[in-house]
């Protein structure tokens, strides 16, 4: 179980619905410790871990805020990385910073440091402040299309990577912990290791869509089961996908509020659409800090209708270039990018009317 951290901005956050962690009398402790908690920090870490630990850790280039360079290939044989994926509006993240810098600290000619903030519902303004409120002194890379999230499979915040000197990922984690320091320790010792070879598929993830261009003809599962194709396979109607987290509007009630007034607004939106055949309808819900049974309570609580999907991998937030929920994009007939709607630049009443024009 985690440990006590800062109080988070919703107190009443989510309900617990797993028998064990009702059952546990650490409750508060998740509750405290991140937007959702039918699983644990450690449990997202973990999945991403299971395909990636023992493997060579991708050949990413890194561009720093401040206009740096960090290639993991060049420095394979030669000194051992830690990554961190953060976010500024995360209460674990900020809870951790101190142990984080005080790594940088220690860093000498063997270690490197990286702080990589994920860029969901963060500007550059904004992690530049968060630098400056820690004083971090380690470089800092914003991944602004989600690539390198998707490269390391980030499912959590903070997510931990270390990668020993031979460039072999050796320890995935959510916690600032005795763990984490003991990977530290034996990455930076580590040489002539062996690794499997590694699956850099997100390294080659395509541009945004944008304004005219045609979504792939991928067909996604829902949350019952059923095989659904982001546009209308009949091209006969629009297609609305509406980009959202089954968390933000209760965690960013405090530290976020225009944030959890659109994610409301959305929600209370898909809520009322039930029979509307005017065009399809689809909620893609972030795989961030989210599994399959956090959506299906939000769907449940909110009495949402239409089909929802998790995008586990990100995979379709990166495709869409969406960084910020919720964001809508509208499918013409045809399956072509026809409108994309960023909530936080259009009036929330304009902003559903747009989203429901024909």
């Amino acid at each position: 179980m985690e440990p006590t951290l800062a109080p988070t901005p919703s107190p009443n956050l989510r309900t617990l619905s797993r028998e064990a962690c009702i059952a546990a009398l650490t409750l508060c402790l998740v509750f405290v410790a991140a937007p959702a908690c039918a699983e644990s920090g450690e449990d997202f870490a973990r999945e991403a871990g299971a395909a990636r630990l023992g493997r060579l850790a991708p050949a990413a280039r890194m561009t720093t805020i401040d206009g740096g360079t960090i290639d993991l290939a060049a420095l394979r044989g030669r000194k051992a990385v830690y990554l961190k994926f953060w976010a500024t509006w995360c209460s674990p993240c900020r809870e951790q910073m101190p142990h984080f810098e005080r790594v940088q600290q220690g860093a000498s000619n063997d270690l490197v440091v990286v702080a990589i903030n994920l860029g969901f519902d963060d500007t550059p303004e904004q992690v530049r402040a968060f630098r400056d409120e820690y004083g971090l002194t380690m470089p800092i890379v914003r991944d602004e299309d989600g690539r390198l999230a998707g490269l390391f499979g980030v499912r959590v915040t903070p997510q931990h990577v270390v990668i020993d000197r031979d460039g072999v990922i050796r320890h995935i984690g959510h916690l600032a912990d005795a763990r984490v320091d003991a990977a530290l320790a034996e990455a930076r010792r580590s040489r002539g290791t062996t690794a499997l070879a590694t699956t850099d598929a997100a390294a080659d993830t395509p541009r945004a869509l944008r304004i005219g261009d045609a979504a792939p003809p991928t067909r996604v599962l829902s949350l019952d089961g059923n095989e659904v194709a982001l546009a209308d396979p009949e091209r006969r109607r629009r297609s609305v996908l509406a980009f959202l987290s089954p968390w933000c509007e209760d965690y960013f009630e405090k530290t976020r509020p225009a944030s959890s007034a659109r994610c409301r607004a959305l929600r209370e939106q898909l809520a009322g659409i039930g029979a509307d055949t005017r065009e399809r309808w689809l909620g893609i819900a972030s795989g961030l800090w989210a599994s399959e049974q956090d959506v299906r309570e939000w769907r449940d609580r909110g009495h949402v209708a239409v089909p929802l999907v998790l995008d586990r991998d990100g995979a379709l937030f990166r495709h869409f270039g969406v960084s910020r929920v919720p964001t809508v994009v509208v499918l013409d007939a045809e399956g072509r990018v026809a409108r994309r709607i960023d909530f936080e630049q259009v009036d929330l009443p304009d902003a559903l009317r747009i989203a429901s024009e024909p």
